[in-house]
């Protein structure tokens, strides 16, 4: 299969190249894609994106920026920060990538375990998370040529427990090639309307 991979470069992305690489042919995006370049806040960037890449078999992506702040203190500007890019950005790479995967294709999307189990500072990623949760869910329906959509939940990750272990206390982090094997399970499979949690 030909696969675009969003967030390429990231700790999860890196994670998803390799398990996938073997097998598939990977074009690797994001900000400083190696092989395109896309900024998800930015639509005619996702537009240029696909009419560079052309026709494929599978959208995955792996990026998306979130707000960190107590809903005390978190004010629309930063709360639009998150809906711009982990919301939006997911939704609109869908929709503007629907005519470039191909039938029985799929698209494999990112939300994350605190729109399940919150944890403080962590309200505006969690809306977006389950933002995106229920579009994939309510978009499965409607998917036209047997395309399919899911998302990845992972939990804290390994490799990043360092810069987040504050944010996350008492959570047991997974590691990056346990949670590229959901993504792999997304594109190689044949379910669709899916959240895998990876906790």
């Amino acid at each position: 299969m030909k696969i675009l991979i969003v967030g390429a470069s990231g700790t999860i992305g890196t994670a998803i190249v390799k398990e996938l690489e073997e097998n598939h042919e990977i074009i690797r995006a994001g900000r400083n894609g190696a092989d395109a370049q896309v900024d998800l806040q930015e639509p005619d960037s996702i537009k240029d994106m696909y009419e560079k890449v052309g026709k494929v078999d599978a959208v995955i992506n792996a990026s998306g920026g979130a707000s960190f702040a107590p809903v005390t203190e978190l004010t629309p500007e930063l709360n639009e920060v998150t809906i711009s890019s982990k919301l939006k950005g997911q939704v609109n790479l869908v929709l503007l990538g629907i005519d470039y995967v191909n039938d029985g294709g799929s698209f494999t999307l990112t939300t994350g375990v605190m729109m399940d189990d919150p944890i403080p500072k962590g309200v505006s990623a969690a809306m977006a998370n389950g933002g995106v949760k229920a579009f994939v869910k309510a978009a499965a329906i409607e998917m036209p040529r047997g395309i399919r959509i899911n998302n990845v939940s992972p939990n804290v990750l390994q490799e990043s427990l360092d810069k987040y272990s504050d944010f996350f206390p008492g959570f047991e982090a997974v590691p990056s090639s346990r949670v590229s094997l959901a993504y792999k399970k997304s594109v190689e499979g044949k379910q669709t309307g899916q959240t895998y949690e990876v906790y």
